[in-house]
């Protein structure tokens, strides 16, 4: 009878994967207050209803740059962050290195983040992004790989 993987998650990569997770999350619920910040300073609301609480006169705008720009960066969060969660969990169970799982999650949380600061508060030009993308990309792939190859039959 062989033991259950849970038995094996190391603590302290466990404690980092639930912080950086956390942060994560918290990033993410920071995105549509950003959305609203930027509808209002630039009075782009994209339904009747609100443009009516402001003025009668102000029709819908969805084709904001800076309203869209946020909602692309939150988007792709969206597309990132949440298959990072479920396979940041699942690399757990193949019983990594502490000290690569733990650094391994800092990087996807302080890429993601920096994602989205060059991509939607503080416009910066390529390859900023990209590289922001590619070192959260990176370790959530490599994350994936080894969970599959731990776990293939």
């Amino acid at each position: 009878m062989t033991s259950s993987p849970f038995a094996t998650i190391n603590d302290a990569a466990l404690r980092s994967y639930i912080f950086w997770s956390s942060v994560l999350v918290m990033k993410m619920l920071f995105m549509s207050p950003l959305t609203s910040l930027n509808r209002i300073r630039k009075m782009a609301f994209a339904s009747p209803e609100d443009t009516r609480m402001i003025s009668k006169k102000l029709v819908p705008k969805y084709d904001d740059p800076d309203v869209e720009r946020v909602r692309r960066a939150h988007q792709n969060d969206l597309e990132n962050i949440l298959p990072f969660f479920v396979i940041g969990f699942l690399y757990l169970l193949t019983n990594p290195a502490p000290w690569l799982a733990i650094n391994l999650y800092r990087l996807v949380a302080a890429s993601r983040i920096l994602h989205t600061i060059v991509y939607a508060v503080v416009v910066i030009p390529q390859p900023a992004r990209f590289l922001a993308f590619v070192g959260a990309m990176m370790p959530t792939a490599y994350m994936t790989l080894q969970t599959i190859l731990y776990f293939m039959l």
